[in-house]
């Protein structure tokens, strides 16, 4: 191989085998040196542990249904969780694998896919509550829609990111800020007065347009809590629920308390 030299030429001298004996035995000896100094320094005593948890024969299990206006047949997701520590005072419930079954074939292999994964990164263990966003801010780009209650859903992976979030509530890895007082009490008041509303409007009409208007008003979304809000109420953008209403000429949510006026 052609060296190019840019320096002047001083002086030069064969290196014999010899000298390469020489040089070899010097580093070796250095090494030796070095590793003893090492060994005369205080060590930690640190202790590798590893636990590999296999699957017991028994697993605790919650199935959550999925009805979807994007599909003709239901969804169920299954989630399977591991007790660790089962008697003692540090018990807890960690999901370990999750299953999705249906009689639409249509989209089998991609929600084999992501069940595979998210099992995977269960039995990993850490913190798994990332997936939970991850998942719900998957959108469809034909449109998400609206589940049993008014909350919109932006595509079926984040209907399941919610399932996934509602079981890790339940099992206590996830806990939801709690409403204050104040704030309940402002939501009390606002669907209080928007009934009142209601109920002032339908006592001026005409009997006939009295009981149009109660037969429609029958046709309401109800929330897991119990919660109603008129099927003429639109989509919060806070909370992701059909409970906006115009009242006194401003924007009002019934189910969080959100007012565009403040």
């Amino acid at each position: 191989m052609a060296v190019k030299i840019e320096k002047k030429i001083k002086g030069y001298s064969v290196v014999s085998l010899e000298d390469k004996t020489k040089e070899a035995a010097k580093v070796s000896a250095a090494s030796a040196a070095a590793a003893a100094k090492a060994d005369e320094l205080p060590v930690a005593d640190v202790i590798q542990m590893h636990e590999r948890i296999e699957r017991p024969e028994i697993l605790i299990g919650s199935t959550y249904k999925i009805k979807s206006p994007l599909f003709e047949h239901a969804l169920y997701v299954t989630i399977n969780d591991i007790v660790l520590n089962a008697g003692t005072e540090h018990e807890s419930r960690r999901p370990f694998e999750i299953f999705i079954n249906s009689k639409n074939m249509d989209h089998f292999q991609w929600i084999v896919a992501l069940t595979r994964i998210m099992s995977a990164v269960f039995r990993k263990g850490g913190d798994v509550t990332f997936l939970v966003d991850e998942m719900k801010a998957v959108f469809d780009p034909r449109g998400g829609y609206f589940k049993a209650g008014g909350v919109y859903m932006p595509s079926l992976v984040a209907e399941m990111g919610a399932i996934v979030e509602d079981h890790l509530k339940s099992i206590g890895m996830i806990h939801d800020p709690e409403m204050s007082d104040a704030q309940r009490a402002l939501i009390a008041e606002k669907r209080a007065a928007y009934e009142q509303r209601g109920s002032k409007k339908n006592s001026e009409l005409t009997p006939v347009a009295a009981s149009a208007v109660e037969s429609r008003s029958e046709d309401v979304a109800v929330t897991g809590e119990g919660a109603s809000f008129p099927p003429t109420a639109t989509l919060c953008h806070k909370c992701s629920t059909k409970a906006l209403v115009l009242m006194d000429g401003c924007a009002t949510c019934l189910n969080c308390g959100y007012s565009k006026c403040g």
